[in-house]
């Protein structure tokens, strides 16, 4: 039997708000069921990840240990939406054996991912 990802889950303070936040980061809604409780982002559409926020009492106090990485056509321009949205630039990073760039953001809620450029 193969499995396949279906979401992606992050532990948060305030899910609706997080929700909003990635909503607006990979251009799909947040769920019409969502509270505040429990959010999720791109829900129902067949073959995509979708991505599910939880409330939880606990802050985020460590590097996370997974993270979601993106790209984008135009990095730094995405970047600077990103930051507009809430987010937090972080490091600059190269790999030139490969040809790969790419920065470490911070979503609102202290949560890492990656841009790069695709």
């Amino acid at each position: 039997m193969a499995l396949s990802l279906r979401n992606v889950t992050f532990d948060c303070a305030d899910p609706k708000a997080l929700a909003a936040f990635w909503s607006e980061v990979i251009d799909k809604p947040v769920a019409d069921y969502s509270n505040d409780e429990f959010a999720a982002v791109g829900m129902g559409e067949a073959g995509e990840v979708g991505m599910l926020f939880l409330r939880v009492p606990e802050p985020k106090t460590a590097k996370n240990r997974f993270h979601p990485d993106l790209t984008a056509k135009d990095r730094e321009a995405e970047i600077e939406r990103l930051v507009t949205l809430g987010a937090t630039r972080g490091s600059d990073h190269e790999m030139k054996q490969i040809g790969a760039v790419w920065t470490v953001m911070q979503d609102p809620e202290g949560n890492e991912f990656c841009v790069a450029q695709r």
